[in-house]
């Protein structure tokens, strides 16, 4: 029986409040409701069988073991719930799953909502990698966006996991957030710099219909203007680099050896499973997502393939573009070896026009067998990404 890599993906759904600018599956609930559910997630843990979602669409299932080499734990705030219930479902998944030896499970964690005791519960439990929601240093820009904390508050969560030993920390921060200029955006980035996380990810507020900021900002008054936030984007490679972080995806940096592993499953095509409310999944080219409604998923957690939804079988179209899609989001790019001995085919007989045309204009560039947007190509990535789509 052969192994395969496979990526587990947690979706906690609670949070104290949301924020302005969120679109993602979260509310407030309350402490009942979070254990019932916490109960729940470890149900349907249990009573997954990958052979019944293959049974269903009537594909044959390959006789092979998953080897879980990363656990992600977001929401919502996973860190809202308490330590037991966070370790009863890793406890749960080690009973399912067979675990790498260095598997890297991360937990999700907002300022302000994590203490000694969960903490060392998380540890206890195998964590071994914690990504705060910072966002911004500057405590008005906090306001702004709904968060529950402060500068301050952030500060003694950190310095508090860094005492009981957690040494792989990544740090989330915003750009091109309501009042913010370059000048305030550069202070957080040395605030940052300065605590020394092993790894942060910077990103672009995206303006989301159906959030109070859609209402507010959609018409982009009141926020930095491009030439602005293309300032910024700069600005975060050229102190994050001089501080010995790199750039390995578009909007991600770490310091050698602590990239996100999670992340990289998603952008290496990694099979993975998501466990929980809403949670998608991607099983030998099947993908699927588990219900959106609480109360639905709480009932039919003990018969996972009744929480299935929108089960679909990639084609090989679908998988050649999401190869590269995937894959140019990271700096490496993609193997054009890799793309051939996957599918088939000769790269330059499906990309070889698309190719030419995007490296006459700076935007992607060949070397070594490998594929990788340029400087400019990232600038307008979804763009060039757009255009590997197959007709």
């Amino acid at each position: 029986m052969k192994s395969k890599a496979l990526a587990i993906y947690i979706h906690i759904p609670f949070c104290v409040k949301k924020c302005l600018y969120c679109d993602f599956l979260s509310a407030p609930a309350t402490e009942e409701t979070q254990k019932a559910y916490g109960r729940a997630v470890c149900q349907e843990i249990q009573n997954y069988k990958k052979s019944l979602l293959m049974k269903n669409l009537g594909v044959s299932e390959e006789q092979e073991e998953f080897i879980v080499t990363s656990v992600f734990l977001g929401g919502g705030t996973p860190s809202l719930i308490c330590g037991e219930e966070i370790a009863a479902i890793l406890n749960e998944l080690r009973h399912k799953f067979h675990f790498s030896e260095d598997v890297e499970i991360t937990i999700e964690c907002n300022p302000g909502t994590v203490n000694e005791e969960k903490l060392n519960c998380y540890r206890k439990a195998g964590v071994n990698r914690l990504s705060f929601g910072l966002q911004s240093a500057n405590n008005e820009e906090l306001k702004k966006l709904g968060r529950i904390h402060t500068w301050e508050d952030f500060l003694e969560s950190f310095s508090l996991a860094r005492k009981l030993g957690f040494s792989n920390i990544n740090i989330d921060l915003m750009s091109a957030l309501p009042g913010q200029t370059e000048e305030s955006y550069e202070q957080t980035l040395q605030k940052v710099l300065l605590l020394e996380p092993e790894h942060i990810s910077a990103y672009s507020l995206i303006i989301e219909e159906g959030t109070p900021f859609y209402e507010k900002y959609s018409s982009g008054l009141g926020l930095p203007d491009e030439d602005a936030e293309r300032m910024m984007y700069q600005r975060t490679k050229e102190l994050l680099e001089r501080k010995g972080y790199y750039r390995y995806e578009i909007s991600n940096y770490a310091k050698i050896g602590y990239e996100c592993r999670h992340n990289l499953c998603y952008w290496d095509g990694t099979d993975y499973i998501g466990f929980g409310l809403g949670a998608s999944s991607m099983v030998n080219h099947i993908r699927y997502h588990n219900c959106r409604d609480l109360s639905s998923y709480m009932m039919q957690a003990s018969n996972p393939e009744q929480l299935w939804e929108e089960i679909t079988v990639l084609s090989l179209k679908e998988q050649m573009e999401e190869f590269m899609f995937l894959g140019l989001r990271c700096m490496r790019g993609i193997s054009i070896n890799g793309f051939e001995e996957k599918f088939g085919v000769t790269y330059h007989s499906i990309y070889g026009d698309v190719t030419k045309k995007m490296e006459k204009l700076h935007l992607i560039a060949c070397k070594k067998n490998r594929i990788y947007l340029t400087e400019k190509g990232i600038d307008v990535s979804n763009y060039v990404l757009s255009e590997f789509l197959i007709e």
